[in-house]
């Protein structure tokens, strides 16, 4: 079994695995019943899975395509990752998993990879960076001061203008109700 760690922060991750199953069987493995079961979240050891970002390709109809051309283009993969893999993926048959890392809903998991699914390859999308770490410098700590400061008095006088402006909204009414009744 593979085990990887999904972290909280994950952005811009791209999982594939091979499904190794017979084509009768791929509607009822990754369908969610009505129930909750879902055997692929369950193969995964997934805690948490967004069925809406979860993507079962089934290679033949992808034509002439093969999947590396299909990863760079839907998923906008062009790292050299991708490049290394590519052998690999375009000979893989039958059907694949590929799970952005929207699937996992910004919820930190360790998966445990069962049968019968086969990790193939991770792909990060150039551009993206990696999980933001917290500054924990002192300089990094408290409240920015000077224009945020002349900021917040600018608020406070945009608030009094702003009752000002309602009382007299509130009084033109009064009297043109007098006026008129």
């Amino acid at each position: 079994m593979t085990q990887m760690e999904i972290k909280s922060s994950e952005s811009g991750i791209t999982r594939v695995f091979h499904i190794n199953l017979p084509p009768e069987a791929i509607e009822r493995f990754t369908t969610q019943a009505g129930t909750g079961e879902w055997p692929l979240q369950y193969a995964l050891g997934a805690t948490k899975l967004r069925n809406s970002f979860v993507e079962v390709v089934n290679l033949r109809d992808l034509g002439d395509m093969p999947l590396s051309t299909y990863l760079r283009q839907g998923y906008e993969l062009t790292g050299d990752d991708l490049k290394l893999s590519a052998r690999e993926l375009d000979s893989l048959t039958g059907h694949v998993l590929v799970l952005p890392s929207q699937a996992f809903d910004n919820t930190a998991q360790v998966l445990t990879i069962g049968m019968p699914l086969r990790w193939v390859g991770t792909f990060e999308e150039p551009g993206r960076s990696k999980a933001k770490i917290p500054l924990s410098a002192q300089s990094a700590k408290g409240v920015l001061e000077g224009a945020l400061g002349q900021a917040g008095e600018s608020t406070g006088r945009s608030r009094l203008l702003t009752l000002i402006m309602a009382g007299l909204a509130i009084l033109i009414i009064a009297i043109l109700a007098l006026v008129l009744f």
